[in-house]
């Protein structure tokens, strides 16, 4: 592996003589790790578990996620070990409900795990500002099947006026990557300390329009992919001097091997099975005038028919945006009608039906949903090969009675086919699909 030398100066200082055990680190295998929804009760319990995370393992080797139709349903997520030590910051500081916004959150590992984590009755908006990752950020907590979340694309200048509003944030902060060179050896050649300042100051815009928005006693957690402290510790400084921040200390086991200090836990790829990563916890103490949302009408439809295939049904409003119909539970009605008036809203709740004309065609998000009601909709249980296929978007045969068919795999659902009897037509997204082929 061929380190930038400014790379090795700053690590050396940071690391002192655990140095020659962190770079040949660097030149192993970089870990394999899931974490699994609770989608399922019962998961594979001979892998090696990731010892600060419930649901997190290793796996000895990388198979072919792709062709995994689990995958595709939500039923785990592909995540990087140290990253699910979010785990412990939200289980030791978040004990009540709570309004809570991941601000860089795409691809979605830590917002489905946060999903998980947060106390019942939490609403959680997951957002990215990039429009193409925003999009694969809905696709993944949509396959996560929560109802509680909110996915937007905007820009954290955009939740200023949200001041107030939200009792925990969570700002997994674009950075230098270093972290990630082992796992993707491209990120070294755009390494620089050029880009490590660049990077300290974006942080600290990102950091300083979204601060305002938490609540007093609210928390903030902060956390890279990084190893240096100027993106780490002295960010987490600044925060302290500008906006008076209390850093609160993360328990760890001693046997973890987390490198802990004053401002948060570090992990390096030689004391802990994992990547390089960087948290800590922060608490506002200072107080704001909360923002209060005015209830709005305008989204609001009558009752259809595929709303009852919910449980508990009666407890979701439906809204309607771009001829998307969303059922979504009624206490977080009023900021999902609040966002889709100020932000730009990918999704929310249960992606329910399409409305097109009178017919409402149902959506892969309601056949994903953890709330669907399986006794009230029509299924079909299929073999892996036909579920690879029904995924690749192709056609299939299933034996089932004609009308709108979820199909599922181990009996997890997948998604929608409207059958005719002789074809079907598959309902599955085309963004989603697999567009790789498979020989059975």
């Amino acid at each position: 592996m061929n380190l930038p030398i400014d790379f090795i100066d700053v690590t050396k200082e940071l690391l002192g003589e655990e140095w020659d055990s962190f770079y040949h680190a660097l030149k192993d295998l970089s870990p394999t790790s899931i974490r699994y929804n609770n989608k399922v009760e019962e998961f594979e319990q001979n892998q090696e578990k990731v010892a600060w995370c419930e649901k997190g393992f290793y796996l000895s080797k990388r198979p072919s996620f792709t062709f995994d139709p689990l995958f595709h349903a939500g039923v785990y997520y592909v995540q990087e070990a140290s990253s699910m030590f979010l785990e412990q910051a939200v289980k030791q500081f978040v004990k009540t409900p709570v309004v809570a916004l991941d601000l860089c959150a795409a691809p979605g590992g830590k917002s489905t795990h946060l999903i998980d984590l947060l106390p019942k009755n939490s609403i959680l908006i997951s957002n990215e500002i990039n429009r193409q990752r925003a999009f694969v950020l809905s696709e993944n907590i949509q396959k996560w099947g929560n109802t509680n979340c909110i996915v937007t694309n905007t820009s954290p200048a955009d939740f200023e006026r949200y001041q107030g509003m939200f009792d925990f944030i969570l700002v997994d902060a674009p950075c230098s990557g270093e972290g990630m060179f082992r796992k993707d050896p491209n990120s070294i050649t755009e390494w620089s300390l050029k880009n490590v300042e660049n990077c300290v100051s974006r942080q600290r815009d990102i950091l300083s329009k979204i601060w305002g928005t938490l609540k007093e006693e609210g928390i903030l957690v902060y956390s890279t992919c990084t190893y240096n402290r100027h993106e780490n510790e002295e960010n987490v400084q600044w925060l302290k001097d500008t906006f008076s921040a209390e850093v609160l200390t993360i328990k760890c086991d001693s046997q973890w091997n987390v490198t802990q200090n004053e401002y948060g836990c570090r992990f390096l790829p030689h004391r802990t099975k994992g990547e390089g990563f960087f948290v800590s916890v922060l608490q506002k103490k200072t107080s704001e005038n909360p923002v209060k949302l005015k209830p709005l009408n305008s989204y609001k439809i009558k009752n259809i028919e595929l709303l009852n295939c919910l449980k508990s049904s009666d407890s979701f409003s439906l809204l309607s945006h771009q001829d998307i119909l969303y059922a979504v539970p009624q206490a977080m009605e009023s900021l999902v009608q609040n966002l889709l008036k100020n932000n730009t809203v990918l999704h929310a709740g249960v992606v329910l039906a399409q409305q097109k004309g009178k017919d409402f065609i149902p959506q892969t998000g309601l056949a994903l949903s953890k709330s669907v009601d399986l006794s009230k909709v029509n299924s079909c249980n299929v073999d892996k090969e036909t579920a690879v296929r029904f995924l690749q978007k192709e056609n299939i045969l299933i034996n089932s009675s004609e009308g709108f068919v979820l199909i599922s795999y181990q009996n997890v659902p997948l998604g929608w086919v409207k059958n005719l009897g002789n074809r079907c037509n598959n309902l599955y997204p085309k963004e989603w699909r697999i567009r790789n082929k498979q020989v059975f």
